[in-house]
């Protein structure tokens, strides 16, 4: 009986993970043979996720400004910039919302791999995604 629901279990696990790589489609930026395993990482698996989720974590900003601080949308773009950065680096609930809006869209496999080097990971993934908003802070603007 214990086989049987192994075999399920892995039946389910191989069709999730099918699903999320379908979605996220292949590697951003180049893997050489020299390449590290976290920079192996970040473009198979991080680069793609944060690319398909983009505009979810541009919503979820903007959720965060009209909630913590309406006067985002008055400040200059320099201030904005520091803004992001700072609700990212020091909002530690904010930052595992988006953490987690990512490590969701990981394979069993990726998830295995992720918690061997997770703290470098995490770095890696948070300074892209603050890169991304900041890429997008033209699109940034307030909901009325």
């Amino acid at each position: 009986m214990q086989r049987f629901f192994l075999s399920l279990r892995k039946k389910k696990m191989n069709n999730r993970d099918e699903g999320i790589l379908s979605l996220r489609g292949g590697t951003i930026g180049e893997i050489h043979p020299q390449s590290s395993s976290e920079e192996i990482f970040q473009n198979k698996t991080i680069r793609p996720i944060l690319k398909l989720q983009n505009d979810l974590f541009i919503e979820s900003f903007l959720n965060y400004v009209n909630k913590h601080k309406n006067d985002f949308f008055n400040l200059t773009t320099e201030k904005k910039l520091v803004f992001i950065e700072n609700a990212i680096h020091k909002d530690i609930k904010f930052r595992n919302a988006l953490k987690g809006m990512v490590i969701a869209l990981f394979t069993i496999e990726e998830f295995r791999e992720y918690i061997k080097n997770s703290s470098n990971l995490n770095k890696r993934m948070m300074n892209m995604l603050i890169e991304r908003l900041k890429d997008n802070v033209q699109l940034l603007m307030p909901e009325y």
